[in-house]
């Protein structure tokens, strides 16, 4: 019964919301591909982006990500290096992104109202957000380090070479070619450390928005579907904390734990027996939709014929 509530016109919304894993995240990619590569493939960049997320959304912890968006670059004609480190800067921009908007968000006067809304272990709703934002804010900093000094970051890679070389001939036989990747890639991340490097950075953060954008405003577009008008901005901070922790889910796309944590978060707002209907419209925003749109990208591939990385790119 509880189907029969849904407005289809927000659905439909949501359908368009889930563009985003490929609009948002390609835009954020093309910005950051062009300081180390001339004129990436806008197309081909929007390809990487959403398959990147439909690679996260496969595999535990978002593993998946970086390998299927280094895949994808370097299909579009982007070197493994320079792939690489793209990825890194993306993974930083999201990191900074979080890091600035929730506590941003928060000294603007978002969120007071979920001081009365849940007790979870002493914390109501707000002290977890805040929780999870002082998680972001800390790997802000330790990433922007990696930036400024990624010298740092290419000798431990180097050290973890020469070990795991020591243990496998099949490692040792291959160490040269790993090295001068390995090398590649630090003179790639020189690159962003330079004023251009760092404007696109900025601008790779401010993209952050419209590329998470299906995460943090699936929840809304939900409500509003099974018709529920709740506080945006409530729901948007509540959001922001599911997406921040769904990071560290130990399943395949956080199956689980994704609607577990989403259940206790949102039971604030949702009716026990509207919260099947509001998981599925707002699982279907957050991921499946993508899900399928990969699995057709995937197909097309598979019947191309998949190709290896180490082929210097065109």
């Amino acid at each position: 019964a509880s189907l029969g509530r849904l407005r289809w016109r927000w659905v439909v919304v949501g359908i368009a919301l889930a563009s985003m894993d490929w609009i948002g995240g390609g835009l954020r990619l093309w910005v950051l591909a062009r300081v180390v590569h001339p004129r990436p493939p806008l197309g081909g960049m929007i390809v990487a982006g959403g398959m990147a997320a439909w690679g996260s959304y496969l595999t535990p912890l978002q593993a998946g990500s970086s390998p299927v968006m280094i895949y994808a670059m370097r299909r579009a004609g982007v070197p493994v290096p320079k792939a690489m480190a793209t990825v890194l800067m993306s993974f930083i921009a999201t990191v900074a992104f979080f890091a600035i908007a929730g506590p941003l968000a928060l000294v603007l006067g978002a969120g007071r109202s979920l001081r009365q809304h849940g007790h979870f272990l002493g914390l109501n709703l707000l002290d977890l957000f805040k929780t999870s934002m002082g998680i972001f804010v800390v790997l802000g900093i330790l990433l922007v380090v990696v930036m400024i000094a990624p010298r740092v970051l290419s000798s431990a890679v180097h050290r973890m070479a020469t070990a795991l070389g020591r243990r496998s001939r099949r490692i040792t036989a291959r160490l040269d070619a790993l090295r001068a990747g390995i090398d590649q890639a630090h003179d790639t991340m020189q690159t962003f450390n330079t004023p251009r490097g760092w404007l696109a950075l900025f601008w790779a953060v401010i993209l952050s928005g419209p590329s998470h954008a299906n995460k943090l405003l699936a929840g809304y577009v939900a409500l509003r579907a099974i018709g529920i008008d709740a506080q945006f901005f409530d729901v948007l901070l509540l959001q922001t904390f599911i997406s921040s922790m769904l990071y560290f889910a130990p399943t395949p796309g956080a199956s689980g734990f994704a609607e577990g944590l989403s259940t206790l978060v949102m039971s604030t707002f949702v009716a026990p027996v509207l919260m099947p209907v509001y998981t599925l419209v707002w699982n279907s925003i957050n991921k499946w939709f993508t899900i399928a749109a990969g699995f057709a990208v995937f197909s097309a591939w598979v019947r191309r014929g998949l190709q290896a990385i180490e082929v210097p790119a065109p």
